[in-house]
């Protein structure tokens, strides 16, 4: 995945919605060692958060908070690769109050907050080897595919990585966490091999086959089990039910006025298109070079997604989804969503089969997304995978929230907890903040 982007998404079993307190009872490792913790995966992991990686998003990862819960069961010091600001590589975003303009620049309708560069100038340190201070316990890289983790040159072609590889030119990621020695892991790796072909609109970039990743994902295992180490694994939420995927409706086209209606009517006759507009909703139109009445374009069909990044001027202003086509690059038609379904199925698969063959924990994105979709409570409070509002996602619409990270890291214990018969606590949720609104 694009390392702007990468990657992302999280867990969560309904079932624990009451979440056992600290007292009552006493922690434990169970069967498992927990001295030294390492996670390998990608953006997920590493922290990724607003569309960057930064200090307090690091913090706030996953690993991090479960290290901290590990240190109750006989876990030691967990040591990120931190950026020194909360501006990272310079692509953060945070919530502003935004004025919505027409077309020719007035005001029209209510402000509402929205995300927007942070802007600021980056410490300049982020983009620099930090090499020296490690080893590091997260080897969560942006950006990174399953198979990205075994190539000996990452760190010269990801920079995330280049920060803290001891050697770029011959150190692997997943050679790295082989050197740590550690007596526990995570593995969560393989939503890349699917989002960057879903960010594209599945115009670019590939989806991973299902053989280089079963031979891929059976690699890492055998790495990071080598030396007896337990461990548990994430499986692969289903992408498109992010908030990146799910905020623009396919049928977000509303017309109020008849005559707005008459002319796309005249417009689309003239064409021969067949499309036929309403007063009211009505589905976007897109470009498809398959449509049945060839001329390149149809009305999309539920069940079909708009990308978050579709630019709503060019809605407004210049007459996409209703004059013109909607590029294919911002639309998930429903053989792209097919396919997508179909590799993070058979993804899963062999993860589930790996864990069970090597003894490990095992934990069911899956089931999270269908259940955040429709809204779950946790610690009373009630999330969603609403943009913004709901709580879970950040302002990237992909990546976690702090809280979001906090659900996810408590998931992550359920599983450890119950594969090694241990007693780690949960975190309470509400301790970690929200998005933070203008």
């Amino acid at each position: 995945m694009k390392s702007r982007y990468i990657a992302y998404f999280l867990l969560l079993l309904v079932a624990v919605s009451c979440e056992p307190k600290l007292d009552d009872y006493t922690p434990s490792a169970g069967s498992a060692d927990f001295s030294k913790y390492i996670s390998v995966g990608n953006s997920l992991t590493a922290g990724y958060a607003d569309g960057d990686l930064y200090l307090t998003s690091q913090n706030y990862s996953y690993p991090n908070i479960i290290a901290q819960q590990l240190k109750l069961v006989g876990g030691g010091e967990f040591k990120q690769p931190l950026m020194f600001d909360e501006l990272g590589f310079g692509n953060k975003r945070v919530l502003q109050i935004v004025q919505p303009l027409d077309c020719s620049g007035n005001p029209d309708g209510d402000p509402s907050p929205m995300p927007v560069l942070a802007g600021g100038v980056p410490d300049q340190r982020n983009f620099t080897s930090i090499a020296a201070n490690g080893p590091y316990n997260n080897l969560g890289v942006p950006g990174a595919k399953s198979f990205h983790l075994l190539l000996p040159n990452y760190g010269s072609l990801n920079p995330y990585f280049g920060r803290f590889t001891t050697s770029p030119l011959s150190k692997s990621v997943i050679g790295m966490a082989k050197e740590s020695n550690a007596s526990f892991f995570s593995l969560w790796i393989g939503n890349n091999d699917v989002l960057s072909y879903a960010l594209a609109g599945g115009e670019g970039d590939a989806i991973t086959s299902q053989e280089t990743f079963e031979a891929t994902y059976t690699m890492l295992l055998d790495s990071l089990t080598a030396n007896g180490a337990k461990g548990f694994v994430g499986s692969i939420p289903d992408v498109t039910s992010v908030p990146y995927f799910n905020t623009i409706p396919y049928n977000g086209l509303v017309l109020v006025d008849q005559t707005d209606v008459d002319k796309l009517n005249l417009l689309h006759a003239s064409i021969g298109t067949g499309i036929v507009f309403n007063l009211g909703q009505n589905p976007f139109i897109i470009e498809d070079p398959l449509a049945p009445n060839g001329k390149g374009m149809r009305e999309m069909v539920e069940g079909e997604l708009l990308l978050l990044s579709l630019p709503q001027d060019s809605i407004k202003c210049r007459g996409w989804g209703s004059q013109r086509p909607i590029r294919a690059n911002f639309v998930l038609d429903i053989n792209e969503i097919e396919l997508l379904t179909d590799a993070v199925g058979g993804y899963n698969e062999t993860i589930k089969s790996l864990a069970d063959e090597k003894g490990l924990a095992y934990a069911d994105a899956n089931t999270f997304m269908k259940n955040a979709k429709s809204g779950i409570i946790f610690d009373g409070m009630r999330f969603s995978a609403s943009f913004i509002r709901g709580g879970i996602f950040s302002l990237d619409g992909i990546h976690l929230s702090p809280r979001g990270n906090a659900i996810i890291a408590n998931f992550f214990i359920d599983a450890i907890n119950l594969k090694y018969n241990a007693a780690i606590p949960h975190v309470n949720v509400g301790d970690y903040p929200g998005l933070v609104f203008p």
